[in-house]
Parts: structure tokens; C-alpha cells; sequence
């Protein structure tokens, strides 16, 4: 069976900002990728400064994990977005729309919280992918 993705929002519900995510995301067949949170880390384990910084290396630490699955941003359907401080939401955005496809955004779900696993992250991303088998 082929893998048929769709992406939705129904008039039914409230239009999400800017195409910044999709309120449904149906999946027929394929293979399915489930990523672990990724948060502001370099290769050698070192936290970087600044929230747009690790904001950016967690995108880029999901787009190789995407790899490791032989996927691309193009294949997500669902991601997590863990903020300590829901002032940088704007910065968010900005760096989310350099990686995922906003045309058929992913769906989402932004969660502020009080802290993340390492001292000093500010932001974490975790994934579900689908692609073809």
C-alpha cells in the first residue's frame, strides 16, 4: 500500500497562525519515525548560548536524525515544542519556518514548561515522521 499523507484543517476548527501547523495530520502506510527530544546540543555534547542558537542546533540535530531514518523535514508529521520562556516564541518561529514545510506544516503542540533535562536548555524539539516503505 502506497503512503498517503494528508494534511488538514478543517473550517471547523480555529485557523491556525500563518500556516504555522496543521490541526490534523492522517497517515495511511508506510514507515513511521519516532525521534527523541532534541535539545541546543553540539556534536561534542556542549550546550550552546543563546535561545536562538540552540533553537537552531536542535533543528539541525532533528534533521539528522531525520537522515539516520533516510527522511527529510518533508516527511513529519507531528512535533513537540518545549519552551522555558514563552518570550522567545517569536524567535521560535522564525527558526521552525527555516526547516519544516510550511506549506503542509506538521501538527504541533507548544508546551511552555519550567525547565528541560539540562541546566540551561531553553528549547527542545521531539518528532514523528512517516515516509514511504
Amino acid at each position: 500500500m502506497p503512503t498517503q499523507i494528508r494534511f488538514l484543517n478543517p473550517p471547523t476548527l480555529s485557523p491556525p497562525p500563518a500556516n504555522g501547523y496543521s490541526h490534523v495530520v492522517l497517515v495511511q502506510g508506510g514507515r513511521t519515525a519516532y525521534i527523541s527530544g532534541q535539545l541546543g546540543l553540539d556534536s561534542s555534547g556542549q550546550l550552546l548560548e543563546g535561545f536562538e542558537a540552540q533553537a537552531m542546533q536542535a533543528f539541525e540535530n532533528l534533521k539528522l536524525a531525520l537522515e539516520a531514518a533516510n527522511m527529510t523535514f518533508e516527511h513529519l508529521v507531528k512535533i513537540n515544542l518545549f519552551l522555558t520562556d514563552m518570550a522567545h516564541l517569536q524567535t521560535l518561529r522564525q527558526v521552525r519556518d527555516g526547516f519544516i514545510n510550511c506549506e503542509n506544516p506538521p501538527s504541533s503542540t507548544l508546551v511552555g514548561v519550567v525547565a528541560l533535562a539540562i541546566p540551561g536548555a531553553l528549547f527542545e524539539v521531539d518528532a514523528v515522521a512517516v515516509a514511504p516503505e
